[in-house]
């Protein structure tokens, strides 16, 4: 069975940083993208980041751009969301989500098959 295991979420001050981590088991995603996006309560599930496995290259939301880094580690099959000079409007559920095969674009929710159950992030002023 596929999971994706996301930690590393919590409660800290503005101009503060979290890492939070994806762990992915029962499979790899080596020919795909790897994603993390982030919802508040009432709203559309948000694109932060993504990272293309093989590769490596980089995505980022203008939101993060300057701020988060997205990373993976291939020998530990996971996937980290650096994120630094957080600010209260980046308070959210954050949740990291995996491709079965690389759909040719990032940023939409609908081009991913695998979901983590979430982690809350928030940021306090």
């Amino acid at each position: 069975q596929v999971q994706l295991v996301e930690s590393g979420g919590g409660l800290v001050q503005a101009g503060g940083s979290l890492r939070l981590s994806c762990a992915a088991s029962g499979r790899t995603f080596s020919n795909s993208a790897m994603g993390w996006f982030r919802q508040v309560s009432g709203k559309e599930r948000e694109f932060v980041a993504a990272i293309l496995w093989s590769s490596g290259a980089t995505y980022y939301a203008d939101s993060a751009k300057g701020r988060f880094t997205i990373s993976r580690d291939n020998a530990k099959n996971t996937v980290y969301l650096q994120m630094d000079s957080l600010k209260p409007e980046d308070t959210a559920v954050y949740y990291c989500a995996g491709q079965n095969r690389y759909y040719g674009g990032i940023g939409s929710s609908r081009l991913y098959d695998l979901w983590g159950q979430g982690t809350q992030v928030t940021v306090s002023s």
